[in-house]
């Protein structure tokens, strides 16, 4: 470099250097956007600690009794005493952990237990479990759908859906939520002699609405080379005669290739599964990256989980309990003049749809300072510009507990002028 030239680059000005930029610097806008809410002085929704949990339906939080109303405890089988046993019996019998994956050490008897606790609980002739209910969908989907195929979903699917379809190349084709009509006519616009799979979910997890099954099923088998597929992460527990979800409470079982679910919901611990009739479905074992890579589940958590599904079975009297509970709240906050997801309750969700951002952070803290604890919900997770505070009740939750939260929502809807 020239004397004239090192002279003139070390005249530059601060300003005219180029900001240092680092592979964060695409975060920069949403890191700005949550300092400047943490700058009002509200707690941060997404940092909560439970610093002591005394039931499926009541923690300390900051050293206050709060209603837990944000868990997803649907069955409040996390306080189970046969389910609690099961898991101490376990930690002594096999100790802590496996430090293996599914296909090298890592299957113990439990596991073998927990799969023949899913098949009993779906009668079905396969079951495969997963560590997470994540991985579950992530695994199964990305492995049955390849370069070349087709995914037909609906565009409020979870996370975990869109991810598997990724992890798997296969094409994406999108329908809008709950609709039919546009599922049949994007199906009839792929070709005929290409395998597809459709992926549906038995309850969507943001609004709480259920899917359409049968009408869906009648669109989806009027064309070639399908498969069907039914996420029931959210209605596993408490749909139908036996728990199954939606897709056993809208008579479709037979039409099913595919169940995906979780034990994070209703069955109280951690995990994820597949179930299904197909003959060849073993072999997924062997090709399934997400499970062949991974280390399996505690031998505690399969014993917790195995436990629970077994109870699941014969749990009537907790479901009768949760739809009492639905059905109450959701007319409650609807009478109060809130806006919910729903026109009527249709699972054990209910979210209460709010103005915007700055509502509904002034709403979910005011319901925690009250002691009730529920999840905000803003986009990505939502549909775009869609704000709300997502209830999920629980069978544990007592008559007194959801005459507490629906005198708490009054209160907190009143002091936030989120109702009249």
């Amino acid at each position: 470099m020239s004397l004239a030239a090192q002279t003139a680059n070390d005249a530059q000005t601060p300003a005219e250097v180029p900001q240092a930029r680092d592979l964060f610097s695409k975060f920069d806008p949403l890191i700005a956007e949550r300092e400047a809410l943490m700058a009002t002085g509200v707690r941060d929704p997404f940092a909560i600690v439970m610093d002591e949990v005394k039931s499926p339906t009541l923690a300390v939080i900051k050293g206050k009794d709060t209603i837990l109303l944000g868990t997803y405890n649907y069955m409040g089988m996390t306080f189970d005493p046969d389910v609690i046993a099961a898991g101490k019996q376990a930690l002594d019998d096999f100790g802590a952990g496996t430090t293996g994956s599914r296909v090298l050490n890592g299957t113990y008897q439990g596991h073998k237990q927990v799969e023949a606790a899913l098949r009993e609980f779906y009668g079905m002739d396969h079951a495969m479990v997963f560590s997470t209910g994540y991985q579950a969908n992530l695994g199964i989907i990305s492995t049955l759908a390849g370069k070349g195929d087709y995914i037909v979903l609906d565009a409020d699917s979870h996370a975990s859906i869109y991810d598997g379809c990724f992890l798997g190349n296969a094409e994406i084709v999108r329908f809008r939520h709950n609709s039919v009509e546009d599922l049949d006519k994007r199906l009839g616009r792929l070709p005929a002699d290409a395998q597809k799979l459709v992926v549906l979910e038995g309850v969507y997890s943001m609004l709480g609405d259920i899917a359409p099954l049968p009408d869906m099923v009648a669109a989806i088998r009027k064309h070639a080379n399908c498969m069907i597929l039914v996420d029931e992460a959210h209605g596993m527990g408490f749909f139908g005669p036996n728990g199954r979800g939606v897709y056993e409470e809208q008579g479709v079982e037979a039409d099913v290739d595919f169940v995906v679910g979780t034990f994070s919901k209703s069955v109280g611990t951690v995990g994820g599964f597949c179930v299904s009739n197909h003959p060849k479905f073993d072999v997924m074992r062997l090709v399934c990256r997400p499970y062949v890579f991974t280390a399996s589940l505690p031998p505690s958590v399969v014993a917790t989980a195995a436990t629970s599904i077994r109870k699941l079975m014969h749990a009537q009297d907790k479901r009768a309990h949760l739809w009492e509970n639905s059905r109450r709240l959701h007319g409650a906050l609807k009478a109060l003049g809130f806006t919910l997801g729903t026109d009527t309750p249709q699972s054990a969700i209910i979210s209460v749809i709010l103005t915007d951002q700055t509502q509904a952070v002034a709403m979910w803290q005011a319901l925690l300072e009250l002691g009730l604890y529920v999840n905000m919900a803003r986009p990505p997770a939502t549909p775009t510009g869609t704000f709300l505070l997502r209830c999920s009740l629980c069978a544990e939750h007592s008559s007194d507990q959801v005459t507490q939260i629906i005198a708490m929502f009054k209160a907190a809807g009143k002091a936030t002028g989120a109702i009249a």
